[in-house]
């Protein structure tokens, strides 16, 4: 049976003015990240959240000595940061959590707990897609009516709707992404002598001026398959436009669409030239992530890289080097394919697994505001818990941030991967993340590589 999977866009609503949000979203991109201190906890001599903004707003039950397990792919300060919201809830309720880091393949690791009798009690899935088929095969669990009325409260309906199935409420969206962001070594532009780019073609000839200045230019992390489908996928949708973008998300257009064709064919004008890559394109497939990123701003103005691409949430790892947002690194919106510069969204969403009393008043807890402000004043975290005080983010850099995803509303446009199948667009070796890395490695191979990801992807979307 085809799982049918929803895009994060209504479908009454226009593209242009689903456009007219994003670009907002990238405006303050480019203004406010350009000219602020980094995530470093308020340091930057900004007010933080008032006394009256800490005060709980949500009422929790006693839970003395019951034990939960949650499960997510956070590791490191992302970890650090998540603990610091269970051990508030474990304060407030009495209850026991235990946290276990997994792999990206989510659905993997809990169908193996759960065939053994013991699963967790709270996942944070990656993937609409993964959220989907955890309710197909029931494990996942309904919101119980405390935790719905606090999503009722605090989300839009669009964020609602992407954590429900077939009208009823699973999940709860915990944490969001703006992932449409280049971040850069401000000494090695300062050096090059260029400036942001703000289309694809001044992004191009901007890193060779890079490398022509001893530096190479674009940092990539592409032993984490992810990275490279938000390449493609910002392309994409800067090239092919959100319209296009809804339609290949849902498999209602081929991968071997001239669409697709395009922007590979785009991407291939970067992948194709190993100079503008830290190590080539082999050096890039062993780089994880969290490396992409430090190697960017180590070394000051001779680091390994000039540029990196990702989301918000680079800046909890520029966070583990001694180099300063808004001054050592800056930050530019991913430059416009197309007629206008892509956002595209992503997020966590918080699922329940077992029936018991502690998961539901923990599901609770996650979709209050209480729980979003205490990752939100660590850095590296954007909430879109309307509800919550944008005055607890650490700087003015993350406020701007959260404050146009809120005002975004529901028009805006979610991780194209995240949205299929789990073995398609969220399995490590596998799917759009496998052949992506492939075509890192053999960027002239576009018709190869469409091929193979159409094979995949009519497969997936069939189980």
């Amino acid at each position: 049976m085809r799982t049918t999977l929803r895009t994060s866009t209504r479908t009454a609503r226009t593209a242009r003015t689903a456009r007219t949000a994003v670009l907002a979203l990238a405006a303050v991109g480019a203004l406010t990240l350009a000219g602020c201190g980094g995530g470093d906890g308020g340091k930057d001599g900004t007010a933080g959240p008032t006394k009256e903004a800490d005060q709980p707003t949500v009422q929790l039950p006693k839970l003395n000595g019951q034990k939960l397990q949650v499960v997510a792919v956070w590791t490191g300060p992302e970890q650090q940061a998540f603990t610091k919201v269970l051990d508030e809830f474990e304060k407030r309720t009495g209850a026991e959590v235990a946290y276990v880091p997994t792999q990206d393949a989510m659905l993997n690791y809990i169908g193996t707990k759960i065939a053994g009798g013991s699963p967790p009690d709270v996942a944070m899935l990656q993937q609409v897609g993964a959220l989907h088929q955890a309710v197909e095969r029931t494990w996942a669990k309904p919101l119980a009516p405390e935790a719905k009325a606090q999503l009722t409260k605090n989300y839009s309906p669009g964020w609602q709707e992407l954590g429900a199935v077939d009208g009823t409420q699973y999940g709860v969206y915990f944490k969001a992404a703006n992932k449409s962001l280049i971040w850069y070594n401000s000494a090695v532009f300062d050096n090059a002598g260029v400036s942001e780019p703000k289309t694809w073609k001044e992004f191009l000839s901007t890193a060779e001026t890079i490398s022509a200045s001893g530096v190479t230019p674009v940092s990539i992390g592409g032993a984490d398959g992810w990275t490279l489908t938000d390449w493609f996928e910002n392309i994409y949708l800067s090239q092919a436009g959100p319209e296009k973008y809804d339609q290949l998300a849902r498999h209602e257009i081929k991968w071997t669409d001239p669409s697709v064709t395009q922007a590979l064919t785009t991407l291939a004008e970067l992948f194709g030239k190993p100079n503008l890559i830290a190590g080539g394109a082999q050096g890039a497939l062993q780089t994880e992530f969290p490396a992409s990123v430090t190697q960017t701003f180590t070394g000051g103005d001779q680091p390994k890289a000039g540029m990196v691409f990702e989301g918000d949430f680079v800046s909890i790892n520029i966070g583990q080097t001694e180099a300063k947002i808004g001054t050592d690194a800056k930050v530019f919106p991913f430059p416009a394919v197309g007629a206008e510069p892509p956002v595209v969204t992503g997020g966590d969403v918080a699922v329940a697994l077992t029936e018991k009393p502690a998961t539901q008043a923990l599901m609770t807890f996650l979709a209050s505001p209480d729980a979003a402000r205490i990752w939100a004043g660590e850095g590296g975290f954007i909430s879109p818990n309307k509800s919550m005080d944008v005055a607890a983010y650490p700087n003015d850099v993350q406020r701007d941030i959260a404050k146009a995803l809120i005002s975004a509303g529901d028009d805006f446009r979610f991780d194209m991967s995240d949205q299929m199948p789990q073995s398609f667009g969220g399995t490590p070796g596998k799917g759009e993340w496998k052949a992506l890395q492939d075509f890192l490695k053999n960027p002239k191979d576009v018709a190869g590589i469409q091929a193979r990801l159409e094979a995949d992807a009519a497969k997936a979307f069939k189980s």
